[in-house]
């Protein structure tokens, strides 16, 4: 290996390492994280400076044992609760507030629900005690339902709570609620709404919902 390439892979290494912290997404922080400690390890292991070869390896099986149990939970129906709450509920306008620049850049329009709005359900997905998401879905009429937001914190975008809220949990059924149409331009994410079951029908995003079970 000749010491341009083996510079090279150390500068590689340490990009990837530095540009890892800047991630926001969990997922995505551990393969970069792990792609620069591998690449660590082979250049502290051909340069002799085990030391660091050492920890590097460890950081590296650290990495790979998150990546594998995050892998695993991607699709875990227990790994996730979702919490009613009214839609003018306080904690849901703060959290709301903390991300309302993050969530118009997906939906540029959307506005916090108040109290003259009408008829509209509220919930937070839950990872464990933290707050991974919000839907807003107002009352259509007939067993239908509008999804006003559907929105998904930064680090969690790399998995699929929203998979949970409408295929697992039956907050919609429960409330009668037989079908779901997304906002327009909600209905922009084309990719993640297929992910969590709608469908592209009339010009809309569309999704069906089973009854609840008796």
């Amino acid at each position: 290996m000749t010491r341009t390439v083996l510079e090279l892979i150390g500068w590689v290494s340490s990009g990837l390492i530095v540009l890892s912290l800047a991630q926001a997404r969990v997922l995505r922080f551990r393969w970069m994280n792990l792609g620069g400690a591998v690449l660590a390890v082979g250049y502290n292991t051909v340069l002799g400076i085990w030391p660091f070869a050492a920890m590097n390896a460890v950081i590296a099986a650290i990495d790979a044992y998150w990546i594998a149990r995050l892998r695993r939970e991607r699709h875990d129906p227990t790994a996730y609760s979702v919490v009613e709450v009214r839609p003018t509920d306080a904690y849901l306008g703060h959290m709301i507030g903390v991300h309302l620049r993050d969530i118009r850049a997906f939906q540029p329009s959307y506005a916090p629900p108040t109290d003259g709005d009408g008829r509209r359900w509220a919930f937070l997905v839950q990872r464990d005690a933290e707050t991974v998401g919000a839907v807003v879905v107002r009352d259509a009429g007939d067993g239908a339902g509008v999804v006003e937001l559907d929105y998904v914190t930064p680090r969690f975008r790399d998995f699929t709570p929203g998979e949970f809220v409408y295929e697992r949990s039956g907050v919609f059924a429960a409330h009668g609620l037989r079908r779901l149409v997304a906002e327009p331009e909600l209905a922009r994410q084309t990719a993640y709404l297929g992910k969590v079951g709608f469908r592209a029908e009339a010009g809309e995003m569309v999704r069906e919902l089973a009854p609840t079970a008796a």
